[in-house]
């Protein structure tokens, strides 16, 4: 059944698509009406939600959220050192009141090595929360998640919001994070694609992804609390590791990897693409279609 948003009616459907191409405010004209258009056929195929990756703004969230009818809109993740709640706020408020109940606000504390002012991440998202439930207009807990790895910040995302966001992890990672979070909360991890049936090839394309990754201590800390090596980390990442995290294989093989984290306890899953070809808009429309077909009636 799929999981509503207490006081939005919003629906997250099972499988949603996540991507980090959907930011207006990062193309021109022609960019902008190509993710609207890209948008609109998402709509139109079925599936739950669709996550605007990559550090979006309010303003993306809210472009996207004019450029769908339907579909559920999700930020995966907002930072909260980009914008302050307030701004945030007065970003919401100015979503079309009609279409301001599909829309989600997710949220995340980013990463030291990427963020100068980082400090004390645990704090800083409580004093955001704080600050969020004190706005005009009120952005409560029904419209919010969290990206949360560790057990501090899954208890905070069940008491606090909806629920959490993982980026990055496992179905052993998804499994814990439900036991963390309640039987209640909403648990909508990550998983990363690659549709490519020469699995050599295809851990090579995941490979150009993860290696970035594993720069990141919060990602590398969490791995390793999963049992991972530092050896799993060499060379963009060790077959083991690989074959964890990522989704690779043709669409069948997509859909039983899906199968195996909605199992595990998650609720939704937010896929996201990955193309060994790097041109072109970063919008794999061909392969939202193929996806959806294979899921059908699963989406």
């Amino acid at each position: 059944m799929a999981s509503e948003t207490t006081g939005t009616g919003s629906t997250f459907g099972r499988v949603g698509i996540w991507s980090s191409a959907l930011h207006a405010s990062r193309v021109d004209e022609a960019g902008g009406k190509a993710i609207a258009d890209a948008l609109a056929e998402l709509d139109e195929l079925g599936y739950g939600t669709v996550w605007i990756g990559g550090s979006p703004t309010p303003g993306d969230a809210a472009a996207v959220v004019a450029a769908t009818r339907s579909i559920t809109v999700a930020t995966g993740i907002l930072s909260i050192w980009n914008h302050t709640a307030e701004e945030v706020a007065a970003a919401v408020s100015a979503i079309d009141p009609d279409a301001r109940g599909r829309f989600v606000l997710g949220l995340g504390v980013s990463h030291g090595p990427m963020v100068p002012q980082y400090a004390k991440p645990y704090s800083a998202m409580v004093d955001y929360l704080d600050a969020l439930d004190a706005a005009e207009p009120f952005v409560g807990s029904g419209h919010r998640v969290l990206a949360a790895l560790g057990p501090k910040m899954l208890k905070l995302a069940a008491d606090r919001s909806l629920g959490a966001h993982p980026y990055l992890v496992t179905t052993e990672h998804t499994a814990e994070a439900r036991a963390a979070l309640g039987p209640d909360a909403l648990l909508a991890p990550e998983l990363t694609v690659v549709l490519d049936t020469d699995l050599d090839r295809a851990r090579t394309t995941a490979r150009t992804m993860l290696g970035m990754y594993l720069q990141l201590p919060n990602y590398t800390a969490n791995l390793l609390r999963l049992g991972f090596t530092e050896g799993d980390f060499e060379g963009g990442g060790s077959v083991r590791l690989l074959d964890a995290l990522f989704a690779l294989g043709d669409a069948e093989q997509v859909t039983r990897r899906t199968r195996e984290y909605l199992d595990a306890g998650a609720d939704h899953v937010a896929l996201q693409i990955l193309t060994a070809d790097e041109g072109g808009d970063g919008l794999p429309r061909a392969e939202w279609r193929e996806l959806a077909e294979a899921f059908g009636s699963e989406l």
